[in-house]
């Protein structure tokens, strides 16, 4: 349970380290509401079109007698609301993070900078665009198993009971895990560290990642929330991957590294823009 609770302790230390820095709070908070908006707008037009889409998909029940045509296509528009529901919360990190990349690169840069101690930032080395690439391609790595996971767990919700109460529970798990994972990209790729060695990792620490993501993915289930806790949570697992550093630097016989990113050394030092 302490990797639960280490995972955890990051996301308040973030929240801690954009609420001492009100300067990057506030200049984190675009990218977020944008895609709220976004977002809200796509949900509000499923609401309003997702029985007409069940009655579009399932012909075959036109004929049905009430009360089960109401009962049937009743239940079918719930979920399948509940599944745009269920992507727009796994996805609207990556959404917010490709749309905001520029804005969380450069948050994600300045904590990095007061964490280090002498002003240092790890730096890939890429040119821009090759960076950009990068990124997309392991947004695409990580939306494929995300898409996956999607698919069975709407198909295991129309099992009685469980369907309704364990498939939910290990939705929020998932959705958890890859909340980490797209959260802790944006230092991680900086290191060069690409998307099958950070699932790897988070999976090591699988526990951490959902002491981290579970109650991030909770409380983004309130659409305003997601706005003000985003600039935390990047900043949050920027020391996650700090702390991820600090355990590569550990020899076989030394004790494990503690949870705590803030002494973490960087491992390509290179001097970054300084920060305002």
């Amino acid at each position: 349970m302490g990797d639960l609770g280490a995972g955890f302790g990051f996301l308040v230390k973030g929240q801690r380290w954009v609420g001492g820095h009100g300067r990057w709070f506030g200049f984190g908070l675009l990218p977020g509401l944008v895609t709220l908006l976004v977002y809200a707008g796509a949900l509000v037009g499923l609401a309003y079109g997702a029985d007409d889409l069940v009655s579009w998909a399932t012909p075959f029940a036109d004929g049905w007698s009430s009360p089960w045509l109401g009962l049937f296509r009743g239940g079918m528009t719930v979920l399948v609301f509940a599944l745009g529901l269920f992507l727009a919360v796994i996805t609207f990190t990556a959404v917010t993070l490709l749309i905001g990349q520029p804005f969380y690169e450069a948050l994600s840069e300045a904590v990095e900078r007061a964490e280090s101690g002498d002003g240092v930032v790890p730096e890939s080395g890429l040119p821009w665009w090759r960076e950009i690439g990068i990124s997309l391609k392991n947004s695409a790595y990580v939306l494929l198993r995300v898409v996956v996971w999607g698919v069975v767990l709407f198909a295991l919700g129309f099992l009685p009971v469980v369907g309704q109460t364990v498939v939910p529970a290990i939705g929020f798990c998932v959705s958890g895990f890859y909340l980490t994972q797209e959260l802790t990209a944006v230092a991680l790729e900086r290191r060069r560290v690409g998307a099958r060695e950070q699932l790897a990792w988070l999976k090591g620490r699988r526990l951490m990642a959902l002491g981290f993501g579970v109650p991030l993915t909770l409380a983004f289930l309130v659409p305003v929330v997601a706005i003000f806790l985003m600039p935390g949570a990047v900043a949050g697992a920027t020391l996650m991957a700090r702390a991820r550093e600090a355990e590569a630097t550990v020899t076989p016989d030394s004790a494990p590294a503690p949870a705590d990113a803030g002494s973490a050394p960087s491992r390509a030092p290179q001097p970054g823009p300084a920060a305002g």
